[in-house]
């Protein structure tokens, strides 16, 4: 293998591949297992189904709580499970205070409450190296109904998506960077606000699509939608087509993105949820999200091969971005 430097954010989804390949998963127990694409882990226990999944936060430390019972329990749900434990790693860098911990400590305990989610451990140290918190979680789901995740999706399946990208972006570009973006105080505030209105988790829409026949669901993240959409069609084995114009953006985010060199398919882009289905269902999960007061459109179909994207009546490939877009913004503008 190439000794290459890699950059920051995720892994290139190749090496992924490699590299989970050399895995064995040989544990009848073991009933979705670690594969590119797929949210979280699950497991027979018993009689019991259990889903685990790992994520941690490294881009920020404000409304750190929130966010990682959020992405945590949003990647359970995207399972067809419902979220239920956590453990909480923290590194704090040296000079944290005694109050910055009970703050931080009040904070997962609020987060978890608003999730239904139990607390219950973890670790917590003060470490040298760091210029920040990082906060890793450990959630734990139950399963009740069928294991849905990434691979389930089938050739002409619809492809809906809630809400509206780069809703995660959006927002850290508010709380990171304010000065560099002349925004009014009131639209920056919103910006700011957009983890919480309309937020972040994608729980909710989860349930309603899973309940309703949802084939696949995947929550897109670092890499924005365009890499969701490339890793669920790696995890089914099909292909994707959707139309640009389908694809709800922000409106903040349509003005202001461009204007910094920030594609929106490529800006991390949590709180959306990718959901598949067929056909038939796609117009009842749409209306029954927008009963719940979430947005969604329906924005292109699984196909047999192939990620292509059409727009302005051409098709095109679908946008492919070696790292998160947002991360590359900010380490070109740090340095």
């Amino acid at each position: 293998m190439a000794d290459t430097v890699l950059p920051l954010g995720k892994l290139p989804v190749e090496l992924l591949e490699t590299l989970l390949k050399g895995i064995a998963a040989h544990d009848p127990n073991l009933l979705v297992g670690p594969k590119v694409g797929e949210d979280a882990a699950v497991v027979r226990v018993g009689d019991s189904r259990l889903i685990f999944k790992t994520d941690p936060i490294t881009f920020l430390s404000e409304d750190l709580a929130w966010y990682l019972v959020t992405v945590n329990a949003n990647d359970i749900a995207c399972m067809g499970g419902t979220p239920r434990y956590l453990l909480v790693t923290v590194l704090l860098p040296q000079g944290t205070t005694e109050k910055a911990v009970a703050d931080l400590f009040g904070d997962l305990q609020k987060a978890s409450a608003a999730m239904d989610v139990t607390l219950i451990g973890g670790h917590t140290e003060i470490t040298y190296g760091i210029d920040r918190p990082i906060a890793i979680g450990f959630m734990i789901g139950g399963l009740d109904g069928p294991v849905i995740g990434a691979s389930g999706a089938k050739p002409g399946d619809a492809i809906l998506l809630s809400k509206a990208i780069p809703l995660e972006a959006t927002s850290i570009l508010a709380r990171q960077m304010p000065e560099r973006l002349g925004l009014e105080q009131d639209v920056l505030r919103q910006a700011r606000d957009l983890i919480f209105t309309p937020g972040i988790s994608v729980v909710k829409e989860a349930k309603i699509a899973a309940a309703m026949g949802a084939t696949a669901m995947h929550d897109p993240t670092e890499g924005g939608l365009a890499t969701g959409l490339s890793e669920l069609a790696l995890a089914s084995g099909c292909g994707v087509e959707v139309e640009a114009s389908k694809i709800p953006v922000l409106p903040i985010a349509a003005s202001l993105l461009p204007s910094l060199g920030i594609d929106p398919l490529g800006a991390i882009a949590s709180g959306t949820l990718i959901a598949c289905c067929p056909p038939e269902k796609a117009a009842p999960i749409l209306k029954a999200w927008r009963d719940a007061g979430i947005g969604g459109e329906l924005i292109g179909r699984m196909t047999s091969g192939g990620l292509r994207m059409l727009k302005d009546g051409a098709a095109m490939p679908l946008p492919r971005f070696e790292r998160d877009e947002l991360a590359r913004f900010m380490e070109e503008k740090a340095g």
